[in-house]
């Protein structure tokens, strides 16, 4: 009689991706949070793809080329040859957020540009970063003369001074003036896991907006295996499970906030709705 194994749901999928710091493959874990929209993705399938892709790429150049030929050639290949770029009709859509969607269709969001082309980048070599630039995701690129910065959402690549101008109305915002903070701190290399973390908080705010609480539960389902002393994530789960009616489960989610979050300002309000929701329950 032959063993039989039991298939990891896709939350056990990603769990066990995420759990090391030390060894978190950026790709498949981004790649596999399309899983909760279309449940028969094969992960491995589409690194297949993208083996297929750096392959074509790397037929382009010669094995000592340096760095500098290197990026031209990969950004012309990417921006260039295959199209991708920024869906600019269609930014909210959370298909641009599903790798197997954008590699399908070349358009995205600069975050799920950026993980792809890193994807290349380091395929061929290249030391790239992702950068967590407020309000819009870069990469960088580290040459032996300096780094380059490059946009994903249009393959640009920004001087100092464009930084500084993207970086004006998000200060402003904030109360800042240019010269509070240094701009090597917002160009710093964000984490794989930071990085994930950023990619499932853009689908939760669509998820939010739609209304679409069975989609941002699942969401929530990641972020917590993700970050699990994030604990605003779990009574943002719980709430999302409040509004489907899952008293049980909300009750849990927004109780476990609780325990860990007494100094935070809505920590009354929040056991308000866990008194509610008890008596819903009966």
């Amino acid at each position: 009689m032959l063993p039989s194994f039991a298939v990891p749901t896709p939350l056990e999928y990603f769990a066990a991706l995420v759990q090391s710091d030390e060894q978190f493959p950026l790709f498949e874990a981004a790649a596999s949070i399309a899983q909760d929209e279309y449940p028969a993705l094969d992960v491995q399938q589409l690194l297949g793809d993208l083996d297929q892709l750096q392959a074509r790429l790397q037929r382009r150049l010669a094995a000592d080329a340096p760095a500098l030929q290197r990026l031209r050639t990969l950004n012309q290949f990417f921006f260039g040859d295959l199209g991708f770029g920024g869906n600019v009709n269609n930014y909210y859509d959370p298909e641009n957020s599903y790798l197997n969607a954008v590699l399908r269709t070349r358009r995205g969001i600069p975050i799920s540009l950026g993980v792809l082309w890193m994807e290349l980048a380091q395929g061929m070599g290249l030391h790239v970063r992702g950068v967590a630039f407020p309000g819009h995701f870069m990469v960088k690129a580290l040459l032996p003369k300096g780094q380059v910065l490059i946009d994903p959402f249009t393959g640009q690549s920004l001087s100092r001074e464009e930084l500084s101008e993207r970086l004006e109305p998000y200060q402003r915002s904030a109360g800042m003036s240019g010269d509070e903070v240094p701009m090597g701190l917002y160009l710093q290399a964000a984490t794989p896991r930071d990085i994930i973390a950023r990619m499932l908080r853009n689908l939760k705010e669509v998820h939010r907006s739609q209304q679409d609480w069975q989609r941002l539960v699942a969401v929530q389902d990641r972020l917590v295996v993700l970050l699990p002393e994030a604990w605003g994530e779990w009574r943002d789960r719980g709430l999302a499970h409040a509004e489907q009616g899952h008293s049980a489960q909300a009750v849990k989610d927004l109780e476990t906030y609780l325990a860990h979050a007494e100094a935070e300002m809505d920590s009354g309000g929040i056991a308000e709705r866990v008194a509610e929701l008890r008596r819903m329950a009966g």
